[in-house]
């Protein structure tokens, strides 16, 4: 059953703060996950938070940290010493330390990593931070279990007795040879099956999937999500293993990933939350507002430099705000597509085939909206020429739209922009635009004005 927080529990835990009664607090948090703790302390005050952190034990509180908000994360950790900001890391994987001391500032990395316990773990973190973040290297875990290749069965169990200790799953077991090599990965089933004097070189599997430590997240959730693995490993310029990342870490670049193009598509310009300051949401959200203003304003002056048309055809006007909508409506429908598969890697590049099958689907969907139009407009209006204009226009409109839709997030793709900018404002307000121009031009042709 999910945790629900409570009015009653938050009054209790306050009660129990002002009176330091840290025996109770344990007893009453203990048994709770600690995403469920992180979630109650994000609705505390920072003291609250900050009291009830220092009092459960760091072995609850580590795995608390990763699971707070940035602001209250970053509150938290300015009220702790480097000693105790230590003793958190040493209970954290290498690849969740790493993140909490990549939020210091230089000063304190250097003083919080002085102070860490574990002398190799403390070098495992440092080798983690010189990765950009975004790359398979940013995201990986240091900790896994290998064996060589040049070792017996029973010798591979008794080492991996050892290093299993320090590592929460086991998800494969690495092969590997006297240079550190990654050569392939070791069946469980085939190390219980076969003789304790077997030479591991004759077992292990050598086909596998792998990544380098400089191959984008993105693309490692891509090979992850394609071949579906629980775990895929990293190596180095040589090959040597250094390495592995897991579903947990892919799970987080997606929701990432996802939450950045759903605000790109929405026309918000930087990763903002509902809980950041209004300067940092305005600065997130004006610039498109102000570039869908300018292009708007243009659309203004091809309205303008058709008044005559108005004057002797008012139906046109009445249609505008439909055609601008239905071409970006299409628009959206169509980069929304391409994004996708471009995301999902079943779209690499541009196709003709697609492109066909996108501007067929226009057509199908143009014409029947045509002529919805055209019998609305000559029963209502009976002016069966502006009629036919209006419906011609709106076919070829929808047919530019999905051509746009199509080719802008295949051209920011091939030029290494994000293409989900082309699923938002971009789209709708452009198409304003060439639609206003395009509907106004097939117009001035049938009608003659």
């Amino acid at each position: 059953m999910e945790f629900k927080i409570s009015k009653e529990l938050i009054q209790q835990l306050e009660q129990l703060i002002q009176s330091k009664d840290d025996n109770q607090l344990e007893v009453l948090l203990n048994d709770l996950h600690h995403a469920d703790i992180a979630e109650i302390l994000d609705e505390l005050d920072f003291d609250e938070a900050t009291y009830i952190f220092k009092v459960l034990d760091s072995e609850k509180t580590a795995e608390i940290l990763l699971e707070l908000e940035d602001d209250l994360r970053e509150n938290i950790l300015n009220r702790l010493s480097p000693k105790e900001i230590a003793e958190e890391l040493d209970e954290l994987e290498t690849n969740d330390a790493a993140d909490i001391i990549a939020e210091l500032s230089k000063g304190r990395k250097e003083e919080v990593i002085s102070e860490l316990q574990d002398v190799e773990h403390a070098k495992d973190i440092v080798d983690l931070l010189r990765y950009d973040e975004h790359t398979a290297g940013g995201i990986m875990h240091k900790e896994l279990v290998k064996v060589n290749e040049n070792w017996n069965v029973l010798t591979c169990v008794k080492e991996m007795r050892i290093q299993a200790e320090n590592i929460s799953r086991v998800h494969s077991i690495y092969v590997v040879d006297d240079e550190n090599r990654l050569k392939g990965r070791l069946s469980l089933k085939d190390l219980l099956t076969t003789s304790t004097k077997t030479p591991i070189s004759e077992v292990y599997i050598r086909k596998l999937n792998w990544v380098q430590v400089d191959t984008e997240d993105v693309e490692v959730a891509r090979i992850m999500q394609k071949y579906d693995l629980e775990a895929i490993p990293v190596i180095d310029e040589l090959g040597r293993l250094v390495g592995r990342i897991t579903i947990d870490d892919i799970v987080d670049v997606i929701k990432d990933e996802a939450d950045k193009d759903y605000q790109l598509a929405a026309g918000i310009t930087q990763d903002v939350e509902a809980n950041d300051s209004v300067l940092e949401l305005t600065k997130a959200r004006l610039p498109w507002l102000l570039i869908g203003m300018v292009i708007e304003i243009v659309a203004s002056f091809a309205l303008k430099s058709n008044e005559l048309a108005f004057q002797r055809y008012s139906t046109l006007i009445i249609f505008v705000p439909l055609l601008s909508a239905t071409a970006g409506n299409i628009g959206v429908q169509a980069s929304a597509i391409v994004v996708q598969g471009l995301a999902n890697g079943t779209l690499k590049e541009f196709s003709k085939q697609y492109f066909s099958k996108e501007l067929t689907v226009a057509m199908i969907s143009g014409t029947i909206i045509s002529l919805f139009l055209l019998l609305y407009h000559s029963i209502m209006y009976q002016q069966y020429q502006v009629g036919l204009a209006i419906s011609i226009s709106i076919i070829v409109v929808i047919l530019f739209a999905a051509t746009l839709g199509t080719l802008v997030p295949l051209f920011l793709h091939k030029n290494k922009i994000d293409p989900a900018i082309a699923t938002g404002p971009f789209i709708t307000t452009t198409n304003d635009v060439f639609g206003i121009i395009l509907y106004f031009g097939i117009a001035r042709l049938i009608l003659g004005f």
